[in-house]
């Protein structure tokens, strides 16, 4: 899973063709550590399909800012440049596969 370190990239992202899910996250972060194996399991399982990349909030607070993260672990499905739904908190491994399965069709 690709960590991403500037807004620029993040707008690459965003302007190309795949569906992105972003996980905004902190290394301080306890819910974010028990999340993170589960959406690298998932960055394998749907490579080249959608695009799954990280955050850290720590330092990337503008992207975190202008994103609106109210809290962390914060996960936003975006498609065709335009954010589809965000998701907080720990997140069921089922609940994110459905919902990039459906993301990625």
């Amino acid at each position: 899973m690709k960590e991403i370190t500037s807004a620029s990239e993040l707008e690459q992202l965003k302007n190309g063709d795949k569906p992105i899910l972003i996980d905004f996250y902190a290394d301080w972060c306890g819910p974010c550590q028990t999340m993170l194996p589960i959406v690298d399991e998932l960055s394998d399982k749907y490579d080249g399909e959608v695009e799954i990349v990280k955050v850290n909030i720590d330092n990337q607070r503008e992207l975190a800012r202008e994103f609106g993260v109210p809290s962390i672990p914060s996960l936003f499905f975006i498609k065709k440049g335009e954010i589809k739904e965000h998701l907080v908190g720990l997140q069921p491994k089922g609940v994110l596969d459905s919902k990039l399965s459906a993301y990625a069709a």
